[in-house]
Parts: structure tokens; C-alpha cells; sequence
């Protein structure tokens, strides 16, 4: 046999133990509630390939390739436990396993370490939670398509119902057919059925009704059956607390906002400041993608180093606001054609880190320039730090942040040499740290963060949904603080 043999023939093992992964991670999320996880990468309904190049990208934060063939025992572990709603990251027992000196078997180990949603201390599976979008643009289709991914075993977040303007004739079956296929994120994953008599989207078995109405003021979602629903305002067309509390109708209880709030509209970050909303709070907003870029990866500097002041410069993929050709925009430059130019303007994501991260009293500057390419963008913090380090320790640092904190959903880490914008369509995190172009010299330090300003920033929302509507569960092994 040759060596090439040989390779192709470990090749073909590993895809026989991720084709053995599938029912049981399937089993489990449907089951009981549990997600099964890889350095913070689901594993639920995803295919031989995804599953396998995911423990190859662990070389990218771990330092080394995750062998399937290591992590497969823990799955087999988990099986054999009266498991809870919970998440659970093979990647980090495999790395916490290798690092126990006591001898314990791997189903012992594994026990122990998930005690936390088992027996006694095991959450109950709760009642699942209403959700509404208003507006289904880019970020409601993608909201959309993460409600259905997530829906599970059904206790869990439920979408009930999509509120839009009457388009015209086939409505529907347009919205459906954009809800279907995405020039930039792919095909649904599953399968979109309409029924135009009843206004109804069937998608993956999920029965979403589709409310038209040119006010929140028009609808009365308890005629659908709706209750205690959380409202998803994708429109920004209000984005104060007197503009949000018109969603507040009967059937709704609480309204989240897709875009940066105004006034005393909490602006949340998951991961950073999402514990701070307060029970009682009906209105709140997720502030915006470039917000959730800069943010966790501030806060991370911020504990370690110190930030004096700091400036964020983010080169950002064109947006729907801008226009095709030259046209007039009540916007300074943004008239002026998207896929043709480069186009400078503002942003507020600088200043609204004073909402989401109060701690951080160092001044932040910040602009942006608009750029030919439809998703992905770049933000370019550079930072004056409380004491002098080197790019080795940021970096580092960074690594373990990404791999081990309570931030690791929110940062990525990528060593990737010849990165690219398009490498991160469909990244899960808010931002992606690209090693490769930091740069540090004394106390001055240079960070590049990519971030899926579509996908990515959809997936903060959801987080900020499930951690209102209690559908959070925790993850085990507990990430350090």
C-alpha cells in the first residue's frame, strides 16, 4: 500500500465516524435539548464534510488539528447520561481530558464534566417562545432562516408569524422564493413549501403566517394565536422607545431592535452586557453589526492591557441605503453608485460602545468607508494601551479568548495567511481576529476584525433573543471567565 493510499484510507475512517456522529447529535438537540458543539461550531445538521473540516479548523485557535477519532468517545459519553437542555463543546472536554492527570476513563471524565446538566442540576425542558418579525429584509431572512435551524425539538424559539407591506401580486411566493435562495449566504437548508390561500410559509415543518399590515397599530397577533411573543423589528424605521412601544399590541411582550436604539433604548451586545437587561425590560436593542464587532474584542483588551483611547476605522460592504447608480440620497456620498465606488461616511458605532461597555472610559473615535463588495467587512481598531506588550502576547491572548473565555462566541481567530473578505461569509461570530495583520509596538496595538455584517451580526440577535426568552442554556465545559 503507498503512502498515498494510506492517507486516502484514514480519510475514508473519519468520514465513517462522522456519518456515525450525525443521528446522535441529532438525537440529542431533538431529544433533550442538548447541542452539541466544537469550539463553540454546532454540530446539529451538519453534513460529513462540515463536521470534519470543523475539527481541522481547531488548528486555526488550538494550535493543532482536533482528531475526530478523539472526540468520538465523548459523543458516545454523552449518550449514556440523563442529559438536560444544555450546550456541550466536545472540542474543550477533549482539550480539558488531555490535560487531566488523574486517570479517569473517558465516560468518567466526561460525567463530571457535564454534572451540571444532569440528575438533580438539569434544567427542565421549557415551554417554547413566540417570535415575530416585522420586516423581512436581509437580516429578517437570516433571523429567519436561524429561528428554523434552531427550532429543535420545538421548545425553543418558534416562529410564529412575518409582518410586511403587501408587495403586490404573488407576494408571498416572491418572499418565500428570497427566503429559498441568497446571492451571497446559498440555498435554504431544507425544504420551503406556500400556501397563498392562508397566507402560510411552510418551512422545515414550521408554519409561519405571514401578516400584512402597513402600521404595528393594524395587528392584533392574538387573533393567530399568538402569545407572549417576542417582536423582531427589522425595519430601523423606529428606533426610539416611544417609536418601539407601537409593537407592543396585544400577543407581543417584549421588542427587539436590529438596529443601534435611541435614547435610554438599552443597546446590547451579547456577551458583553447581555446580563445587565433587567427582567422587566420590553424594549432593547442588539445596536448595530459594527458595534458587535468592536466591542467584545474592546472588552478583551480592555481587562488585560487597559485602553487609553482608540480609534476604529471600519471598511464596510455596501449596504441596501446606498444606490446602485447615482441618484439622490438625502446622505452625503451615499448617492453616489454602491458597486462602483468606494464611499466615505459615518458611522456611530464608536460611540455607542459607551452604552454597551460603560467600564471602558477611554475615548473611541471612529469612521467608515462603504465598499464594493456585498458582505464581509473589515473594522481596524487601533488602540493606545495602558502598558507596553509585544504582538506575540496580543496574539496569544487573543487565541485564548477565542478558544477558552465567556467571549469565545463572540470572537473568532483566524491564522489563515492569505485571508480574504469572502473566507467569512457565514461566520458565526461577531468578529474574526485576522493574526496575520495585527500589529503591536509598545503600548500601540493594531487589530483587524473581520465580520460577516449579515450572517454574523444575525446570530448575536438570536443569542439576545434565546437569553430574554430564557431559552439560553448553559455550556459545559463552563468557559473561564
Amino acid at each position: 500500500m503507498t503512502v498515498n493510499d494510506d492517507s486516502f484510507t484514514n480519510w475514508m475512517h473519519r468520514e465513517e465516524i462522522a456519518e456515525s456522529m450525525i443521528p446522535i447529535i441529532g438525537k440529542l438537540h431533538r431529544e433533550q435539548d442538548v447541542t452539541v458543539l466544537l469550539h463553540s461550531r454546532s454540530l446539529v445538521n451538519k453534513s460529513v464534510v462540515s463536521i470534519l473540516k470543523t475539527h481541522r479548523f481547531a488548528r486555526q485557535i488550538a494550535g493543532e488539528e482536533l482528531s475526530i477519532t478523539e472526540t468520538f468517545p465523548f459523543l458516545q459519553a454523552l449518550t449514556a447520561l440523563d442529559l438536560g437542555p444544555s450546550q456541550i463543546d466536545l472540542g474543550l472536554l477533549a482539550e480539558a481530558y488531555r490535560a487531566d492527570d488523574r486517570g479517569l476513563s473517558v465516560a468518567e471524565f466526561t460525567a463530571e464534566a457535564v454534572a451540571g446538566a444532569t440528575g438533580d442540576n438539569k434544567i427542565e425542558r421549557r415551554e417554547g417562545r413566540d417570535v415575530v418579525l416585522y420586516g423581512f429584509g436581509r437580516i429578517g431572512r437570516l433571523v429567519a432562516r436561524l429561528l428554523i435551524e434552531k427550532a429543535g425539538s420545538g421548545n425553543g424559539l418558534r416562529l410564529r408569524a412575518i409582518v410586511v407591506r403587501r408587495g403586490g401580486d404573488q407576494d408571498i411566493v416572491k418572499r418565500a422564493s428570497l427566503l429559498r435562495r441568497d446571492s451571497i449566504h446559498g440555498q435554504f437548508q431544507g425544504t420551503i413549501t406556500v400556501d397563498e390561500a392562508t397566507s402560510t410559509i411552510s418551512a422545515n415543518g414550521n408554519e409561519i403566517k405571514v401578516i400584512y399590515a402597513n402600521d404595528p397599530s393594524e395587528v392584533d397577533y392574538t387573533a393567530y394565536g399568538i402569545d407572549n411573543a417576542i417582536l423582531i423589528d427589522n425595519t430601523g424605521k423606529w428606533r426610539d422607545r416611544e417609536g418601539l412601544s407601537a409593537h407592543l399590541r396585544p400577543g407581543i411582550d417584549k421588542v427587539v431592535l436590529t438596529a443601534p436604539g435611541k435614547g435610554d433604548v438599552p443597546n446590547i451586545v451579547h456577551g458583553v452586557n447581555h446580563d445587565d437587561i433587567k427582567p422587566d425590560e420590553r424594549i432593547l436593542s442588539c445596536a448595530s453589526c459594527t458595534t458587535n464587532a468592536i466591542v467584545p474584542p474592546l472588552k478583551a483588551m480592555n481587562d488585560e492591557y487597559g485602553v487609553l483611547r482608540g480609534h476604529v476605522e471600519t471598511v464596510h460592504s455596501f449596504t441596501n441605503d446606498q444606490n446602485l447608480l447615482d441618484n439622490y440620497h438625502k446622505a452625503d456620498r451615499r448617492g453616489r453608485s454602491a458597486p462602483l465606488n468606494m464611499v466615505i461616511t459615518e458611522t456611530g458605532a464608536a460611540s455607542a460602545v459607551a452604552k454597551a461597555l460603560p467600564e471602558l472610559k477611554a475615548p473611541i473615535t471612529g469612521s467608515s468607508i462603504r465598499v464594493p463588495v456585498p458582505d464581509v467587512s473589515i473594522a481596524i481598531l487601533s488602540l493606545r494601551l495602558g502598558r507596553e506588550t509585544t504582538r506575540d502576547e496580543v496574539l496569544e491572548y487573543l487565541r485564548d479568548v477565542s478558544l477558552h473565555s465567556s467571549l469565545k462566541r463572540q470572537i473568532d481567530f483566524t491564522t489563515a495567511p492569505d485571508a480574504v473578505s469572502m473566507d467569512f461569509v457565514g461566520s458565526r461570530h461577531a468578529s474574526i481576529v485576522d493574526a496575520g495583520a495585527t500589529k503591536v509596538d509598545g503600548d500601540n496595538a493594531i487589530l483587524y476584525l473581520w465580520y460577516d455584517n449579515e450572517f454574523g451580526y444575525s446570530c448575536q440577535v438570536i443569542r439576545v433573543v434565546q437569553h430574554v426568552s430564557g431559552v439560553e442554556y448553559p455550556t459545559f465545559p463552563a468557559p473561564a471567565v
